[in-house]
């Protein structure tokens, strides 16, 4: 049987912290929330393990690491409202619950939506609510943190459009092994992004690059 408890520390001294992920609310966050609760049953040994863990067709839960890293870029405060993009079966919504005022999850895949407000029900501060994802969630708006749970192949625009001023969003740009997280910030009218580090996930439903048909 596995020792989740062992695993879990393992994970946070193992992947997180040696990542250089210094902020003590979200190793703190990693190391109480029980992951194993966020996966498919047949795959609860491997909670811990250093890799993309599939949730659902096509949709995966981001490699703890690379999780940790983008909240610490995002240097979310404690009074934050923070959109959630892709929560999938709502881990990353059960961890920014840990360390920000208010948390709207965004899932369109109507299964993973109803296994996050199940997982989450124990978090009074996260709203769980499905929509297209690269829409965003206009009715909350504006938000002090954006984060997109996977990679989106083009800047997302309109996301962009729903950060409070002084806002940032945290997303991996890219669909290869060249793709970097970005952090994106607004200040007035003006958004302008930087890379942060080097990094790749699954594609997001809608964030892909359109097709380009050739004659």
């Amino acid at each position: 049987m596995t020792d989740f408890a062992a695993a879990r520390t393992h994970m946070v001294d193992g992947q997180v912290r040696i990542s250089d992920v210094t902020d003590l609310r979200i190793l703190w966050a990693l190391q109480t929330i029980e992951r194993e609760r966020f996966v498919p049953a047949d795959k609860r040994d491997l909670a811990y393990v250093d890799f993309d863990m599939p949730v659902a067709q096509g949709r995966c839960l981001m490699k703890p690491r690379v999780l940790a890293k983008l909240l610490q870029v995002a240097a979310i405060q404690s009074t934050d409202r923070v959109l959630d993009v892709g929560c999938g079966s709502g881990y990353s919504a059960a961890v920014l619950a840990r360390i920000a005022a208010q948390v709207v999850a965004l899932e369109e895949n109507p299964e993973l939506a109803a296994q996050a407000r199940a997982a989450c029900a124990g978090e009074s501060n996260v709203e769980v609510v499905t929509g297209r994802l690269a829409d965003g969630y206009s009715a909350a708006a504006p938000y002090d943190v954006i984060v997109l749970e996977g990679a989106t192949e083009v800047e997302p625009d309109s996301l962009l459009r729903q950060l409070s001023d002084g806002g940032r969003l945290v997303c991996i740009l890219g669909g290869d092994f060249s793709a970097k997280a970005m952090l994106y910030t607004r200040s007035g009218t003006e958004v302008g992004g930087r890379p942060v580090f080097d990094a790749a996930a699954g594609v997001l439903p809608g964030f892909g690059k359109p097709a380009v048909f050739a004659f």
